[in-house]
């Protein structure tokens, strides 16, 4: 059966290794910005996903979930907001301007 988890994880956890790749390559301050974008997104997650999964606007299968909740909010959720503090700074880096070597 497919479950949320499978789906989060089949995608976004490569996804994340390679983002933290890129990013342990850029330097510390690559690393710490996205650490604190993480923690700054996971509490807004944690906020905002009790609400919406609490009042009944977003629903989850329970056989599709692992059952482990934060509050209201399937641990699942979380996947998403990891990957995108990760990712999008990688990609960042990755697209960002290009600098001249020194002469």
């Amino acid at each position: 059966m497919l479950t949320y988890l499978l789906v989060a994880g089949g995608v976004l956890l490569p996804l994340s290794v390679a983002s933290i790749a890129v990013l342990a390559r850029a330097g510390r301050s690559a690393l710490a910005a996205s650490g604190l974008a993480l923690v700054v997104l996971l509490v807004l997650t944690a906020v905002f996903d009790n609400v919406i999964v609490g009042t009944g606007i977003v629903g989850y299968d329970p056989a599709r979930i692992l059952g482990l909740r934060i509050g209201a909010a399937p641990i699942e959720d979380f996947a998403y907001p990891v990957a995108a503090a990760l990712t999008l700074p990688a990609l960042w880096v990755l697209l960002g301007p290009r600098r001249e070597p020194p002469c």
